[in-house]
């Protein structure tokens, strides 16, 4: 009897490893590709002019409702075949969004290489934190609940910067932001390590967005800090 239970115990100990590490390489896997629509994104939205035509209020209102109309809809789709290219359409749409941002440092003497830097940085980010990951054995959850107090304050103080267009306050929300969503980072992905987080679209959804506003913020505090006219 105690050996029946002990060769099931460890059949499923193994079967849950295995389901796991699957969620966890299809995570990085659909991460690495939502990249793709993400960069397409940035081009289409740089050829076209599209984010920068709009006013800093007509685009808020854009992307508020883009954002969170596609993660409503990620959300109620993520467990059927519509929820990957609805994932997709998201960082299409994102990178879109981003090149508002992109126009405006790329048009700095020394824009490209701020780019790159910025992209360089984000990817140091990531892949710090992805070893974190696997090496961090401690529970994360109470920290977890405070930086997303402070992701909520970024978030309002961006809103309120829109219209105060504050090169300061930009800096500072920007600085917040690498930290808490860093942060969120090691957190998304050790959730998954752990076996907390089981469906890889909502892990990629979380990392990716993480992903993004590191980046943006890298870019915003570089082009503040060292563009060149």
């Amino acid at each position: 009897m105690d050996q029946s239970l002990q060769t099931t115990y460890r059949d499923t100990a193994v079967a849950s490893a295995e389901q796991r590490n699957r969620v966890l390489r299809n995570t990085y896997w659909l991460l690495a590709l939502s990249m793709v629509p993400t960069v397409l994104g940035a081009w289409v939205g740089l050829q076209t002019g599209i984010a920068r035509a709009m006013t800093p209020g007509i685009g808020l209102i854009v992307f508020l409702a883009g954002a969170f109309g596609f993660m409503f809809a990620i959300e109620k789709f993520k467990n059927s075949a519509a929820g990957v290219p609805i994932l997709l359409g998201f960082t299409f749409f994102m990178g879109v969004m981003l090149s508002r941002l992109l126009g405006v440092v790329l048009g700095m003497g020394n824009g490209a290489s701020l780019v790159m830097t910025a992209f360089a940085g984000t990817g140091l980010i990531f892949f710090g934190m992805a070893t974190l990951s696997s090496i961090v054995k401690r529970d994360l959850s109470g920290m977890a609940k405070f930086m997303f107090v402070g992701m909520v304050m970024v978030f309002v103080a961006a809103i309120a910067n829109v219209f105060l267009q504050s090169g300061a306050l930009m800096i500072t929300i920007a600085v917040v932001a690498i930290a808490v969503f860093s942060f969120f980072i090691l957190h998304d992905l050790k959730r998954v390590a752990d076996g907390e987080e089981t469906n890889y679209i909502t892990a990629t959804l979380g990392v990716y967005l993480s992903i993004y506003n590191v980046f943006q913020s890298l870019l915003a505090i570089l082009g503040i800090a060292g563009g060149e006219d």
